[in-house]
Formats: C-alpha cells, sequence, structure tokens
C-alpha cells in the first residue's frame, strides 16, 4: 500500500474519531437532549463530508496531482474506519462504563422524542403504542448493538467514499 494512502488514512482516521469523541462528550456535558435533534445529526455529518473532502484533495496533491479512483476509496476507508472504531469504543465505555444512567435518560428523550415526532405526522395511537413498545426493549447502548451499529456506519462511509473518490479521482494521462 501507498505510504501516503496509509499516513493521511491513519492521520484523518484518528482526527475523525477524535472529533467525534470530543462531540459526544460536549454534548454529554451540555444536553443528552441534542442527541435526539435531527437537524445535529445532519451538522455532524456535514462535518465529516467536508473532512473527507479535505482528506481526498490533500491525499491528491500529496500524490503529484493525480488519484485513482481505488487510492481514494482506500484512503477514504482506512480515515473511516479508524474514525468509526475510536467513536464506538468510547460511546461504549461512555454509555455502559463510565455512566449507565446517561444511556437510560438518553432512551427515556428518545422515546419522547419519537413519540412526539409521530404524534406530529399524525400516526395513530395504535402504531404509536407499538413503536414504543418495540423501543423499550431495544437496548440501543448495549455494547453488541453499538457493534452492530458501527457495520451500518462502515457501509455508510462505504458508500460515502465511493462516491468522493469518484468524483475527486484524477487518473495520470496516458503517454
Amino acid at each position: 500500500m501507498n505510504e501516503i494512502i496509509k499516513k493521511n488514512g491513519i492521520n484523518f482516521g484518528i482526527i475523525t474519531g477524535v472529533l467525534s469523541v470530543l462531540i459526544t462528550t460536549s454534548i454529554y456535558i451540555v444536553d443528552l437532549a441534542l442527541m435526539t435533534k435531527w437537524w445535529l445529526g445532519i451538522s455532524i455529518l456535514v462535518v465529516y463530508i467536508i473532512i473527507g473532502c479535505v482528506l481526498l484533495v490533500k491525499t491528491k496533491k500529496d500524490l503529484g496531482g493525480y488519484m485513482s479512483f481505488k487510492e481514494g476509496f482506500t484512503v477514504y476507508f482506512i480515515s473511516a474506519l479508524i474514525g468509526i472504531v475510536i467513536s464506538v469504543i468510547y460511546n461504549i465505555l461512555l454509555f455502559n462504563v463510565i455512566d449507565p444512567e446517561a444511556a437510560i435518560r438518553l432512551k427515556e428523550l428518545t422515546l419522547e422524542s419519537t413519540v412526539q415526532m409521530l404524534e406530529k405526522f399524525g400516526t395513530p395511537t395504535s402504531a404509536i403504542k407499538e413503536t414504543v413498545d418495540k423501543m423499550k426493549d431495544f437496548n440501543q447502548f448495549s455494547p453488541m448493538e453499538q457493534l452492530k451499529g458501527s457495520i451500518w456506519s462502515i457501509v455508510g462511509s462505504a458508500i460515502f467514499g465511493a462516491i468522493l473518490a469518484a468524483i475527486f479521482k484524477k487518473d495520470k494521462p496516458v503517454f
């Protein structure tokens, strides 16, 4: 593997992971209810996409102005994988070791937020009750569920990585 791709992937992965830890910690300190806000999730996603774009631009520049789709995808995927691993380990520790009560409170807040949203959309009471019952039985903060969620994060990152690698690729001219 190209050293530039490895170095940039690892460096940006650590940056992304640390940023995720800082964001989660900030929300935890300020107000757990922020974790249920859709606009915050979208804002954080935009930040990660911007970081991915910066990563690909830097890598392309470091590679002499040319970067294949494979190189772009690989560097993005390495970065995303490292960032996700750091984030999931921190979340498992935070919600299962450091402060399990925060997970319980966040579950309650998520239930309240979901009920409000479903009521806003005119969902029948029976469907709301069924959704609440399912959510009560589900522990999204257990280590196993966190690991399952990380699989979906990796898949989503692979999709974003493929799109961004296709946008930023620039093949060397053939002479």
